[in-house]
């Protein structure tokens, strides 16, 4: 490499996500003349406000875009390199910007994210939606919008399928059930009135603590319509910015063209066989695929043989760990789901290598309560440990693993609900003996516990039930539950009482 490095910095962070972000913050914290820099492809960066502990493990916290230059007067000694990477040299410890300039660094930390999962990448008709600029380009194809296909079944599609109005929306998942990622088929059937409603209504307390959910058929579609006229419930018919905040749909107005409120078509267990043109449906062999009456700018064909004709397709489908300018010409571990392999010091297989977020693959032995799931509440954990294990190295001192990875917990809003999920919320791994027990009142609360060998494993809380700190404790103490058995849920018991 012939160029010139421009300047050699002690620590070197790439990415202005909430990961990168969080882990220049600890650092400049743990050494104050740290001389620190941060590589950033866009002029905002992402910062954590509003943080709030709300227990041992659990965390609140809202996310905003804010200008790089925040950062700057915050610490004097950080430098804020606009430019995305181009190349990483780990032989050298350099780093190679998009706009030919070199950086020499002692330590360096990958925080590049994940970039959308995209159906079909190069079509003007499918949007991903990941980040600030995407969500601002969907809206504004969005007001022109009667229809729209939703691909997905993770965080950002549901919040999408609750925030679009005045369009109507056919959501196609994979799975049995909606939401799949987060929750079981109990906790969606709890959610879905939320997408035939127009406002949450409030009924009685149902007490069974068992439940069973029916299964639409294979092939049948569930429609769910908000519109006071008619209640039909037929079957109807860019360069990587950082990811989206959690509330990113406030302050969006998520409208269509149409007068109809909200009206949702759920196509469960299917994915995409086909995205077609309508001169491409017109012109394919197979005579099935009539267009509907009056013609459609694109038309997705879906496995379980339906077609359908919309403005505009959304790519809701996850994200891949964004190390596309790093794995050339260095010797990175990477697991299979794509993401650099990292041990439980955020340290990559590369020397003075380290990284944090959704670019990183977890790879030490997990507590049995704790697994990785690219969301932000442990990107900001990640990167503020990451953090505090380079600053750690560098002045010698010893440093354990963080209590943030004893125990899996995330805060989130689903269709106006707080959603709390704690440990092994979907009994993950935990094969045959799990016990199930729930406790659901219609439009007000859902409560699931994972049991597993009498002890509280994992737990999944909907609306406002104030059992997330109990619940934690029941779940980091793993304590026997045998005696309580199903009085566990039992309404009318106050539980905090016995657990104090």
């Amino acid at each position: 490499m012939a160029e010139r490095q421009e300047k050699t910095f002690k620590f070197v962070i790439v990415g202005g996500g909430i990961a990168g972000v969080t882990c220049v913050e600890q650092l400049t914290s743990q050494i104050p003349s740290g001389d620190v820099a941060l590589i950033t492809a866009g002029p905002h960066i992402k910062a954590v406000t509003n943080y709030k502990q709300v227990s041992k493990t659990l965390e609140e916290f809202d996310v905003e875009e804010k200008p790089s230059s925040v950062l700057e007067e915050k610490f004097p000694d950080l430098t804020v390199i606009h430019s995305a990477v181009k190349s990483l040299h780990t032989e050298t410890h350099s780093v190679e910007t998009a706009d030919g300039r070199v950086f020499g660094y002692e330590k360096l930390c990958i925080c590049s994210g994940g970039r959308p999962n995209l159906l079909m990448k190069e079509n003007p008709y499918v949007l991903g939606i990941r980040d600030t600029d995407s969500a601002q380009e969907f809206q504004k194809h969005l007001c022109k919008a009667k229809r729209i296909v939703v691909v997905g079944n993770g965080g950002i599609a549901l919040e999408l399928v609750y925030e679009v109005e005045g369009c109507e929306v056919i959501w196609a998942v994979k799975d049995k059930a909606i939401g799949n990622t987060f929750f079981d088929a109990g906790a969606a059937q709890f959610l879905i009135p939320s997408l035939e409603a127009d406002k949450p209504e409030v009924a009685a307390p149902c007490k069974r603590t068992r439940y069973t959910t029916e299964e639409p058929a294979p092939g049948a579609s569930q429609t769910f319509t908000a519109d006071r006229s008619s209640r039909g419930h037929g079957s109807g018919p860019t360069e990587p910015g950082s990811a989206l905040g959690p509330d990113w749909h406030e302050g969006i107005a998520l409208r269509g063209a149409q007068q109809v409120s909200r009206r949702v078509s759920v196509e469960y267990q299917c994915e995409v066989e086909k995205i077609l043109t309508s001169e491409e449906l017109l012109n394919s062999p197979q005579q099935t695929l009539r267009p509907e009456s009056g013609s459609w700018p694109v038309y997705i064909q879906l496995t379980n043989g339906k077609t359908f004709g919309c403005d505009f397709v959304v790519s809701a489908t996850g994200v891949v760990p964004n190390t596309e300018p790093f794995l050339h010409g260095n010797n990175f571990s990477v697991a299979n789901d794509g993401g650099l392999q990292v041990d439980d010091h955020m340290m990559t297989s590369e020397p003075d290598v380290y990284a944090a977020g959704d670019v990183c693959t977890a790879c030490w032995k997990h507590s049995p309560l704790w697994q990785q799931m690219r969301l932000w509440t442990q990107a900001r954990q990640m990167g503020w440990y990451a953090g505090r294990c380079m600053a750690a190295e560098v002045l010698s001192e010893p440093i354990e693993l963080d209590f943030c990875f004893e125990l899996f917990s995330h805060i989130t809003k689903f269709f106006n609900y707080k959603v709390v999920l704690l440990g092994k919320f979907n009994g993950q791994g935990l094969g045959p003996d799990q016990e199930l027990l729930v406790r659901c009142t219609k439009g007000q609360e859902y409560v699931k516990v994972v049991v597993s060998g009498g002890r509280m494993v994992g737990a999944v809380l909907i609306g406002e039930t104030d059992l997330e700190e109990t619940f934690e404790n029941l779940i980091l103490n793993q304590m026997d539950l045998t005696p309580y058995g199903e009085e566990l849920l039992n309404p009318n018991i106050d539980i905090e009482d016995y657990f104090d």
